[in-house]
């Protein structure tokens, strides 16, 4: 003999009469990694997760958006596609993302102080920081013309 094991390594395997064959997956299941703490990942990718500050605006900007927002509500039957970046709060911490929503303009609610898109989108007038569109830049080469 020159090995360790050469009296035994030609034996047939033992199959248990009593206890039924395990299957591969079951037996490779008994093996795989325990998550002691629940949860932990999902945890550190929320906290890890980036969301913006939400950013004030200076009483010029105010006056303009506003002057937009009334430019719009002047020509809404007219159906001009506006682009309106504003600030979305973060449901599950501080801060948020800032989200552009391209559409037409359906309403303008001044008591509830919102827009409504006719894509659906409900925006709050308080939380908008930017208003672009075509309808803007016509303005602008009419004033010149003038």
């Amino acid at each position: 003999m020159t090995g360790k094991y050469d009296d035994i390594i030609h034996l047939p395997h033992h199959v248990s009469t009593t206890h039924p064959h395990m299957k591969a997956i079951d037996r490779a299941a008994q093996f795989s990694p325990f998550a002691a703490l629940t949860g932990y990942d999902a945890a550190v990718k929320e906290t890890a997760r980036l969301t913006d500050e939400r950013v004030e605006l200076d009483e010029y900007m105010k006056n303009t958006l506003s002057h937009r927002l009334q430019i719009i509500e002047d020509q809404l039957e007219e159906h001009p596609e506006i682009a309106i970046t504003y600030f979305q709060p973060d449901v599950k911490k501080n801060g948020g993302a800032y989200v552009t929503a391209i559409s037409t303009v359906k309403k303008i609610d001044q008591y509830k102080r919102s827009v409504a898109m006719t894509d659906g989108t409900v925006i709050p007038i308080d939380e908008i920081i930017s208003i672009d569109g075509q309808i803007f830049e016509t303005m602008v080469f009419q004033l010149c013309d003038e």
